[in-house]
């Protein structure tokens, strides 16, 4: 009987907490015994793992305090983080089991926090049992190692690289036999292809690639104007004169048939090649022999042909094109009248300076262009400064910025995108190539607007693009 008092003094004295700990324990084990039933596996794992939280918590409180102890106070407090702590990292249960989530396997709780680690250290290392969160790659990083990370993910797909050459190889064959047995008055060159793909240019995906068709001309029949001294006034354009009619009457050429006032008319040229890939040559026929289906488009202006294989889609663009005076001219008119007008490209020699260049001081500036002009594909307000706009500020940058080793691939960087909004903010960027060529002359009010806020953005912060 006296022990019963005694008892009874004590939890008297602990403001009644023993009898609201038995009520508690017996309300947590009829909740226990039906939590699987009411909440499920991971809901009944979840309540487990809190009731054990809280009801160490009431023990501590109505347990006597040691007074010998001097670090009770301590003890007590990183024994309550522990459980809190327990209880903040267990994971939620779903609000609704879904079907596919009962094959998964139940996730562990995580473990308490260890007296003496630091709290900072537990967030660095995901729970026991849960799903491994694969962290980014350029979180933490330089913007010359967060350059070098993305570069190795704009990798070209092995088998884009290894088929699209073959596949439109065999098709320049095909296009090549029937040119020579249906015009064989008209002396065209060996068609060849061209394009950032067979340069290592190429980034992301290689689904559009150049097919370049020579014209032979005789050079005492042919002289070239340039776009200033036309209506047009664009030095990016030139115009091809028959010359000497009076002692080399038409007929002499066998390219007279496209002239159109004394000019060799690239639109005429066009019409009639395009013609020819949509309703003289059996695509059916070719594709099958080649494994693929070939599709030429009928409504573009461009002499395009669409490729689709089992592995891979591919699109093929059509170039007449004609070298005279060191000069290279496409069958390109602009839009509008004027219809004699040939565009003068710089690829080649874009591509053959920049390598010059990297191969003289090792540098990186084709490492540089890769980055820029996936940047570019992949960016839809971009997209029309990727190839030659992109080339062209890296050349001129090469005249003043010497250093263009690896290292300095960050500093590189920053300074073409800060060129490029510096040209954007003018809506000049003039050729490398010839000064009098403006390349943003193309572009809309609107699209240069919006790709200089981009990348203004972007020069304080790169990753933005990345």
């Amino acid at each position: 009987m006296a022990a019963f008092w005694q008892q009874r003094g004590r939890r008297q004295e602990n403001g009644g907490l023993g009898s609201v700990v038995d009520g508690l324990g017996s309300v947590f084990e009829v909740l226990l015994a039906n939590a699987r039933l009411v909440l499920g596996v991971s809901g009944a794992a979840v309540l487990a793992i809190a009731t054990l939280a809280v009801k160490r918590l009431i023990d501590r409180a109505t347990s006597p305090r040691d007074e010998s102890d001097p670090k009770a106070d301590q003890k007590s407090l990183e024994e309550s983080w522990q459980d809190l702590a327990l209880i903040k990292t267990t994971p939620k249960p779903p609000r609704k089991q879904r079907r596919e989530d009962l094959s998964k396997p139940l996730l562990s709780p995580a473990r308490p926090l260890v007296p003496g680690e630091a709290p900072d250290a537990r967030g660095c290392s995901a729970p026991l049992g849960a799903p491994q969160v694969k962290s980014s790659p350029l979180c933490c990083l330089t913007l010359q190692e967060k350059l070098l990370s993305h570069s190795s993910q704009l990798a070209m797909p092995e088998i884009q690289a290894s088929l699209i050459p073959q596949l439109a190889r065999s098709i320049c064959t095909q296009l090549q036999n029937f040119l020579r047995s249906k015009c064989p008055e008209l002396p065209f060159g060996r068609l060849f292809l061209s394009g950032a793909l067979l340069d290592g240019l190429e980034v992301l995906a290689a689904d559009h690639i150049h097919l370049m068709l020579p014209m032979v001309l005789d050079a005492g029949l042919w002289s070239l104007i340039s776009g200033e001294d036309t209506v047009v006034r664009n030095p990016q354009y030139w115009m091809i004169k028959r010359i000497d009619l009076g002692y080399f009457p038409r007929g002499c050429s066998p390219w007279d048939r496209f002239i159109v006032g004394r000019y060799l008319s690239s639109s005429v040229l066009n019409e009639t090649l395009h013609k020819l890939l949509v309703a003289s040559i059996n695509w059916p026929a070719i594709g099958s022999l080649l494994g693929c289906t070939i599709h030429p488009v009928v409504a573009s202006q461009e002499l395009k042909l669409e490729v689709t294989h089992d592995q891979v889609e591919l699109s093929i663009t059509l170039f007449p094109v004609v070298e005279m005076e060191d000069k290279v001219l496409l069958a390109v008119p602009p839009e509008g009248p004027v219809e004699n007008l040939w565009l003068e490209s710089f690829y080649r020699a874009e591509v053959s300076r920049v390598k010059k260049l990297d191969a003289s001081d090792s540098g990186a500036r084709q490492l540089c262009l890769r980055i820029l002009n996936g940047i570019c594909r992949s960016h839809p307000s971009l997209h029309k400064l990727s190839g030659s706009p992109v080339t062209h500020v890296i050349l001129h940058l090469s005249d003043t910025a010497l250093d263009w080793a690896e290292e300095s691939l960050a500093d590189r960087f920053q300074q073409v995108l800060e060129e490029l909004v510096a040209s954007l903010e003018k809506g000049v960027l003039l050729s490398y190539f010839n000064p009098k060529i403006n390349l943003f002359s193309r572009l809309l009010e609107e699209e240069i607007d919006e790709m200089g806020f981009v990348l203004y953005r972007a020069i304080s912060e790169p990753e933005l693009l990345l």
